[in-house]
């Protein structure tokens, strides 16, 4: 599982002409899966992801989590996360899951997210347009394979 984490003053993910989710200060997360991932490690980067300390404190030094400043998530889904592109000049796509296994594990991120903070999302599968005021830019890349080593 791979979260592209961003730093949001405000964002919006539109579909159809219609905005499906809008958020004020928070995160705007694009999440990816593949072959392996599950619920226990679905729980791992959500742990990670709420008490990420990159909001600002009084001396201005990145010390607070998302859960400290009362932010809020969208969610994004996005397979071009597992993007392979060390041969030849079209991405492979062969390291993304399945989309009929990687619906379940988003609407399960989305679901277990929702537990903690306010989490707007997108559509899998759908043909989004994201809009993002990044604050800072403040962007990270989080990948299970190195946060969730052990957890089967």
């Amino acid at each position: 599982m791979r979260v592209l984490v961003q730093r949001s003053k405000n964002s919006k993910v539109t579909i159809d002409g219609k905005v499906n989710g809008k958020i004020d200060s928070g995160f705007v997360l694009f999440v990816g899966f593949t072959e392996g991932d599950n619920e226990k490690i679905i729980d791992k980067m959500i742990d990670k992801v709420i008490n990420l300390r990159i909001f600002e404190d009084e001396n201005e030094k990145m010390n607070k989590s998302i859960l400290d400043v009362g932010g809020k998530i969208l969610s994004i889904s996005q397979f071009t996360l597992y993007a392979n592109c060390t041969e030849g000049r079209r991405p492979s796509f062969v390291e993304a899951m399945n989309p009929n296994d990687a619906t379940k594990l988003y609407d399960y991120f989305n679901k277990k997210m929702s537990e903690f903070i306010h989490t707007e999302t997108g559509i899998f599968g759908a043909d989004m347009k994201v809009e993002i005021y990044n604050d800072g830019p403040v962007t990270i890349m989080l990948d299970s394979k190195d946060i969730c080593k052990g957890v089967k």
